[in-house]
């Protein structure tokens, strides 16, 4: 059974070669890639990260890149363009880390809800100007409003 199964197998791939179906495909003649590297067990996995152009941060458990998230949370809302929007950028990081909270898995790491009101501060604090506007100086006057001229009416006194 095994044989008939393996005949009919080598005949298919024959017939696709007679057809031409493995012609110019790409990195025909170039040697594999890795092929002096000492084996290494986790291969596919470093080959799939590299080939999707994915962060190896999706390989970290739960709860670690939970915390990497919040360490980096002030760099990802400073540029939202709202407060409204840090503020549900911060709650849907709170309510992925409440989820974790009430059934945890992985390593047992210390993971709090973020203070949605610190982040809005230090957000507020990052988008104030560098330089703040200086006050009027002795050289410079302050700006004074246009006096208004009276007109002047004879039987009017001063």
């Amino acid at each position: 059974m095994v044989d008939a199964w393996e005949a009919t197998v080598e005949a298919q791939i024959r017939a696709a070669v007679d057809r031409g179906e493995f012609d110019n495909l790409p990195g025909a003649g170039r040697p594999l890639p890795g092929r002096n590297l000492p084996y290494d067990e986790q291969w596919w996995i470093k080959s799939f990260l590299e080939r999707e152009a994915i962060g190896s941060d999706v390989l970290l458990p739960t709860p670690l890149l939970l915390r990497k998230r919040v360490e980096q949370l002030p760099d990802e809302v400073r540029d939202l363009p709202t407060e409204a929007a840090v503020r549900a950028y911060a709650g849907q990081l709170n309510a992925q880390i409440v989820a974790w909270l009430r059934t945890p898995t992985g390593p047992r790491v210390v993971v709090r809800p973020v203070n949605v009101d610190a982040v809005v501060a230090r957000w507020r604090a990052d988008r104030r100007p560098a330089h703040p506007p200086t006050a009027p100086t002795a050289d410079a006057p302050a700006h004074r409003p246009a006096r208004r001229r009276r007109r002047w009416l004879p039987w009017r006194r001063r």
